[in-house]
């Protein structure tokens, strides 16, 4: 009765996690076109943060109990995940195309914030607080950036072909709806899938990098797959590299600055697993700025080989 049960809640949450990331990737969508927003920069920040939410209510919860180590488990294993399976199994539903700007700023960047999180941690097995300091001064960086973007106009959005001028109180509403659905639904599933994992006698650290991982980057895998369905490509890629950023910038330098964070050795394996992934979406990006479906069933393989090193 307790695996049905489990499995029925497991159900839910991925109805909600599929309807909220519907809601919300409609109400943003339209916002940035009343507003003349461009798609990227709504995906790099409102969808992006939106779907980050579960990484850092379950990573900034770990620390106010005292359980700080869970957080570098749950960033590293949701990024990895954001890249590898999530921009690749989207791509191979649909080709996607990838802005100029991702390409040369925010891909290197989120390469060298990686980098930055790797060093911190291994210099003494723990982010402190000082360096979460430093993790929010990037973050803070990172928006100004994003906001002298906006500013400039760069990647302007195309107004909607239907010309219809959607009720910016009504996508607000979707908008807040479907992130509450989102989080919701991914607190019940990676509950579920958790409490299946401990009745199947899986290890703390497989459950943090794989079934944690799965649960909270599911906002940004439902978000992701139906933007590209929906021709929202921007809102595909940048909700993947925003949500990667801001994983390690907010929810890590937020959960610093709560408690000194554990970093284990073992931890340098997935960190530069995550280096990896991104190096390799900008290796198949860098030329014709597009992940095809080859390029995401490489990805696809690649989770695969790092999924099979961490069940060995």
């Amino acid at each position: 009765m307790t695996i049905l049960l489990q499995f029925l809640l497991l159900v839910i949450g991925f109805v909600l996690l599929m309807k909220g990331a519907d809601w919300f990737v409609e109400g943003a969508s339209k916002i940035a076109d009343k507003f003349g927003i461009s798609q990227l920069v709504i995906g790099l920040t409102i969808v992006a943060m939106g779907t980050s939410l579960p990484e850092a209510a379950v990573s900034i919860a770990s620390a106010l109990k005292g359980s700080a180590g869970i957080t570098i488990g749950n960033v590293v294993g949701s990024n990895i995940m954001n890249v590898l399976v999530i921009l690749g199994l989207t791509a191979v539903i649909r080709s996607i195309s990838v802005q100029k700007s991702t390409v040369r700023y925010e891909i290197p960047f989120t390469i060298g914030i990686t980098v930055l999180l790797a060093v911190l941690g291994l210099a003494d097995n723990k982010v402190s607080r000082l360096e979460g300091v430093i993790l929010w001064a990037f973050m803070l960086l990172y928006l100004l950036y994003l906001l002298k973007m906006s500013k400039n106009g760069e990647n302007q959005a195309e107004q909607p072909e239907d010309g219809k001028d959607a009720g910016v109180l009504k996508m607000t509403v979707m908008v807040v709806l479907g992130a509450a659905m989102i989080v919701l639904g991914s607190d019940v599933t990676v509950d579920a899938a958790t409490a299946l994992a401990t009745i199947f006698g899986m290890s703390d650290r497989l459950i943090g990098l794989t079934i944690v991982a799965f649960g909270t980057s599911l906002p940004e895998l439902v978000t992701s797959v139906t933007a590209a369905l929906k021709g929202k490509a921007d809102i595909a890629v940048g909700n993947i590299i925003g949500s990667n950023i801001f994983n390690i910038l907010f929810v890590v330098g937020t959960s610093a600055l709560i408690t000194p964070v554990e970093y284990k050795a073992d931890f340098l394996i997935d960190s530069m697993a995550a280096i990896a992934a991104v190096a390799l979406l900008f290796i198949f990006v860098v030329r014709k700025k597009r992940l095809g479906r080859l390029g995401g069933i490489v990805m696809l393989a690649c989770y695969g080989a790092y999924f099979t090193y961490l069940i060995r």
